[in-house]
């Protein structure tokens, strides 16, 4: 078979597209490799903000990079992570369907654990030394797990209560006030339901004030006595529970039906992970405006929220230049704009200039509506081998109600 010279230069012309080289020392190699490429993120899709701001972010990595952004909408970030494990035992090694992951805690360890992740890469992004992570550790940090440059952080997040001041004069102050206060005002509270992430949280999150034995939650479980390390949590909620919304036979399916008995008026207190999320539901009109935030005076849980790659992406270099993109100034700032998502930015403001630091300092219309919380103590978050233990032991318990 032969080919005319025009056919075979038409076919040469295709081959950069399908695997360019790059190199991650020469940056300017990934971001002409990444041009063409069809990256598939795969992310939480539960939320109209966060919805919109990834999809400004396709917008501009279109524009500057020649890159088609999808967002390939998870429920949970298990469904991608099962997707890759299919995918490795079938011996796909380098056409995965996924490039690129919102990841953390335990699918971060489960992925990490199995040699799922490319890597490492994400301390050689030109945007990651403006995270300062001298100063500021938690960014090589994963649920106590060390990154080691397999994930490059994106965003914060912390434990932020939020009560309707029209109905609540003093909001409880501590995770033992919250059962008294719950009992005081009975069907005013609820948390979602197990293993929905906000509700996991909201179990770490009294496990940590209860236990007498908080050093074993950053060790792997196993190396811990769990009847005894969470017996406490268990006697709070069977005290808790028939103060609860519907008497703590239903719970919410997550965070967004939670804030919605609150717009709706079922609830008078509830919580968050994005500490701007009370203040955006109030310009929303989802929330009224006598809402307000507090923290816990003994703190909260909080910890950076990251992206990772797969072993077996097909657009690594898209993959690369997106995850930079989504940690320059621009980026960060619009995402931590109320009026787009409100999710808190992971840049070090001693790292940018004067012009960039301003355009974090805009609280657009928040001052207008809700002062934003003042955070207090960030808990960190325990290893991430307690977390499918206390899921099962909370379904064997209360599962069937």
């Amino acid at each position: 078979m032969t080919f005319s010279r025009g056919l075979l230069l038409a076919v040469l012309s295709l081959l950069p597209t399908m695997g360019q080289a790059y190199e991650l020392s020469d940056w300017d190699s990934v971001t002409e490799a990444a041009r063409g490429q069809t990256v598939y993120w795969n992310a939480w899709g539960g939320d109209p903000r966060t919805n919109t701001y990834i999809d400004w972010a396709a917008e501009q990595v279109d524009e500057r990079y020649g890159i088609d952004l999808e967002h390939v909408k998870v429920g949970d970030t298990g469904e991608a992570v099962t997707r890759v494990v299919a995918e490795k035992a079938a011996g796909n090694d380098d056409q995965g369907a996924v490039d690129l992951i919102w990841l953390n805690g335990e699918n971060f360890a489960a992925m990490k654990d199995n040699d799922l992740l490319y890597g490492p890469w994400a301390e050689q992004l030109p945007h990651f030394p403006l995270t300062a992570p001298e100063q500021n550790p938690e960014v090589r940090e994963d649920f106590t797990l060390p990154v080691e440059g397999y994930e490059a952080p994106w965003g914060r997040a912390q434990i932020t209560f939020y009560y309707d001041s029209a109905r609540v004069d003093e909001p409880p102050r501590s995770i033992s006030a919250l059962l008294d206060w719950a009992q005081a005002h009975p069907g005013r509270f609820t948390y979602p339901q197990p293993p929905a992430f906000l509700g996991t949280t909201f179990l770490k999150q009294a496990l940590l004030a209860l236990t007498e034995h908080r050093e074993a939650l950053y060790a792997p479980v196993d190396e811990a006595d769990f009847e005894s390390v969470t017996a406490p949590l268990w006697d709070y909620l069977d005290r808790l529970h028939p103060s609860l919304w519907r008497e703590g036979e239903r719970f919410p399916a997550g965070g967004p039906q939670m804030r919605q008995l609150m717009g709706d008026g079922a609830l008078s207190l509830a919580f968050t992970f994005t500490p701007s999320a009370p203040a955006a539901a109030v310009l929303d009109y989802q929330l009224p405006p006598t809402t307000r935030s507090y923290i816990l005076d003994d703190g909260t849980l909080g910890n950076v929220h990251f992206v990772a790659i797969p072993f077996n992406a097909q657009h690594k270099a898209g993959a690369l230049t997106v995850a930079n993109f989504l940690l320059s100034p621009e980026a960060q700032a619009r995402k931590q704009d109320l009026s787009l998502w409100g999710d808190a930015t992971v840049l070090d403001m001693s790292r940018l200039n004067s012009e960039q630091r301003e355009a974090f300092a805009r609280d657009g219309r928040a001052a207008e509506s809700l002062p934003p919380p003042s955070l207090g103590e960030t808990l960190r978050e325990p290893h991430p081998s307690w977390i499918e233990p206390l899921e099962k032991a909370w379904r064997q318990r209360y599962g069937a109600q």
